[in-house]
């Protein structure tokens, strides 16, 4: 079988399907404007074409592609954008993208209640707000029983105890001085009156707070009968009349509810509740005296140690577990009985004239109280307590004389972790005589009243 080869060049045969693409290319060429520099950018844009091609051999058709030409950006020679847009223009599209971009999320319509409920509350307590402060009524000025037992509900005590907690982290070395220099700031408190001045040997803000002063930056004023046991301010003094005191002008609660029975032994049974009257005739021990009361708010900024007011001798501590509302002034004018209800420490004792008391009363954030010779004593513990119960501690039976611990005029009692309230009573003589007025600043030692 023979086989014969032709020479004949064989022709491709010619494309019959084609696929048209669009090819996207970027073509950069001078700036041709008349007030071009030579240093102008040149302009950029992109070049779209059509491009048909087998889809075999790749070969373009013979036919030519159409195009069209975008301009991305061009360049002045300040180097601005061309053609400008306004700044308005600007803003107004900004907005626009974002409302276009905006998700909407369907609210629970009690969520939606609840605000305009909290709205409305917020303007009816402005304009009950406004009436108050316009009436001269003392009662329109004070807070209701519901007020209190919303103001009740929220953990206060929680909160006091978890303060004390941070108080008492070790702050590191390197943010002791900002810090406190900080707090220094805030309160304006005067370190060149600290003991030990160098902020950074305070190793928390517990110690900080309970620095003490050097002994000549209190005086002791030896002419008076009796000096101020902290550095505060004057809330209220005066006499007490018919079992009745005033935390603030006007606003009353009594001796009983603030002080307790009588009897320094709960274990001697229920105790019967007497008149106003009759109680304070009987803390009265000589023909003759009156019973005084005053008051000192210790702020945040002031010294935290509080000390004798008084040559005297303490018989009794009487610890009432309560509430730890704040004592700012501005509460102590809304809630009556404001120093009743909060948890407190009674010292009761005698001094020269016969029945002499003072009291240190918690506050928010000062749930702690410490008294230097009390180890027993804690305060602002967990639990549940019932309002007006108290424990007592004799301090007679711990001294060997069985009268009590007797304390000088100026010695140390005990602290605050932050700032409260001192409240002082005692019986005087008819002529006993303050020596200052309510919302003057006292300092420690500094004589409060004379004979």
């Amino acid at each position: 079988m023979q086989v014969y080869v032709s020479n004949t060049t064989l022709k491709p045969l010619p494309c019959t399907r084609y696929e048209t693409s669009v090819v996207v290319e970027t073509v950069t060429r001078p700036d041709t404007r008349p007030d071009a520099r030579p240093w102008t950018r040149p302009v950029r844009s992109n070049r779209i074409r059509m491009e048909t091609k087998c889809h075999i051999c790749h070969k373009p058709s013979s036919s030519t592609g159409s195009f069209s030409e975008q301009v991305v950006r061009t360049y002045s020679s300040e180097g601005s954008q061309v053609p400008k847009v306004s700044w308005m223009r600007r803003i107004t599209k900004g907005f626009v993208n974002y409302g276009r971009n905006l998700k909407w999320v369907p609210i629970p319509l009690g969520v939606g209640f609840a605000y305009i409920c909290y709205q409305q509350y917020g303007h009816i307590k402005k304009r009950e707000r406004r009436r108050e402060l316009s009436s001269n009524d003392i009662a329109d000025r004070l807070a209701t029983q519901w007020q209190i037992n919303i103001y009740k509900a929220l953990p206060l005590r929680f909160v006091s105890r978890l303060w004390g907690q941070v108080n008492s982290v070790d702050v590191p070395y390197g943010l002791r001085k900002p810090i406190y220099s900080l707090y220094t700031r805030l309160f304006n408190c005067d370190l060149s009156e600290a003991l030990v001045e160098d902020l950074t040997t305070y190793q928390n803000l517990s110690a900080f707070f309970r620095r003490e002063l050097k002994p000549t930056a209190r005086p002791l004023d030896k002419s008076k009968s009796l000096v101020s046991p902290c550095d505060g301010k004057v809330l209220h003094f005066g006499k007490v009349e018919r079992g009745w005191m005033e935390q603030v002008k006007g606003v009353t609660y009594t001796l009983q509810g603030f002080l307790g029975p009588k009897t320094a032994n709960q274990q001697e049974g229920e105790v019967k509740q007497v008149s106003n009257d009759h109680f304070q005739s009987r803390l009265t021990t000589k023909a003759g005296n009156r019973l005084y009361q005053c008051i000192l708010y210790l702020a945040p900024g002031d010294y935290h140690r509080f000390h004798s007011p008084a040559d005297w001798t303490i018989k009794h501590r009487r610890h009432f577990p309560g509430l730890l509302f704040s004592v700012n002034p501005g509460i102590a004018r809304w809630i009556r009985g404001l120093f009743s209800l909060n948890e407190r420490v009674v010292l009761c004792g005698e001094w020269e004239h016969g029945f002499f008391s003072m009291t240190a009363v918690g506050a928010t954030n000062v749930g702690s109280i410490n008294i230097y010779f009390d180890e027993e004593l804690r305060t602002n513990k967990k639990g549940k307590f019932k309002q007006g119960e108290y424990r007592d501690h004799d301090y007679t039976a711990i001294t060997r004389d069985s009268a009590g611990i007797r304390v000088a005029k100026g010695d140390s009692i005990g602290e605050f972790n932050l700032g409260s309230t001192i409240v002082l009573i005692f019986e005087a003589p008819k002529d006993f005589d303050f020596s200052f007025r309510p919302g003057d600043k006292v300092r420690l030692n500094a004589g409060i009243g004379t004979l």
